[in-house]
């Protein structure tokens, strides 16, 4: 009756946790790749990330006002904030503003999936919750059920078995010298089937 359960690997359960930190890893390092190819100190290139950065973050803006859509919207700003951090870091000729961004982006990731991962976490335990609860009625239904069913079954049993001791009783007494088979229907008991006695003799 119990659904079989299988216990996540442990990286299957940390992976989600260190997601904010391998983005913001890889962002960093792509833009420390982008600048030694040529980005550090380029406006042309600074220039096009500010504006895919404004362009994002309008987007997001947009979207909110539009939709409402709280992950959309999300997903907007993050973009926005991952695109200025790459073209900082990728203008940029040392690695201390690169690191100091890195770490407030890392964080600030941190700040916002801690939110919807206790949005999630809330919705597991209710869903746990309420399939305990269903699986907890469903197993007293099933026990009721099966008590009704074993007392019906030992009651057909006992009744038949009855029904033949009695039937017993009866043809054992019609044998019998003196059995008056009148005074059982005058008593409302159903007639037994005649008797041949002319065997016996």
């Amino acid at each position: 009756m119990n659904d079989s359960t299988t216990a996540r690997h442990w990286l299957a359960a940390a992976a989600p946790k260190a997601t904010p930190a391998i983005a913001t890893t890889t962002v960093l390092a792509l833009a420390r790749i982008w600048n030694a190819n040529g980005a550090e100190h380029s406006v042309g290139n600074a220039v096009l990330m500010a504006a895919l950065s404004l362009g994002a973050a309008a987007a997001g803006v947009v979207a909110g006002n539009a939709t409402g859509d709280s992950v959309l919207v999300g997903t907007a700003f993050a973009a926005s904030g991952a695109l200025a951090f790459a073209g900082v870091a990728g203008y940029s000729d040392g690695l201390s503003l690169p690191l100091l961004l890195w770490s407030l982006a890392t964080a600030g990731a941190y700040g916002l999936a801690a939110r919807y991962w206790r949005t999630d976490r809330r919705e597991t335990v209710a869903y746990e919750r309420q399939t305990s609860e269903r699986r907890e009625e469903y197993a007293h239904i099933e026990r009721v059920e099966t008590l009704r069913s074993t007392t019906q079954i030992e009651v057909a049993r006992t009744g038949a078995a009855y029904a033949e001791q009695l039937a017993q009783a009866l043809v054992t007494r019609a044998t019998l010298p003196g059995f008056d088979p009148t005074a059982l229907e005058r008593a409302g008991l159903p007639a037994l089937p005649a008797v041949d006695t002319s065997k016996e003799h």
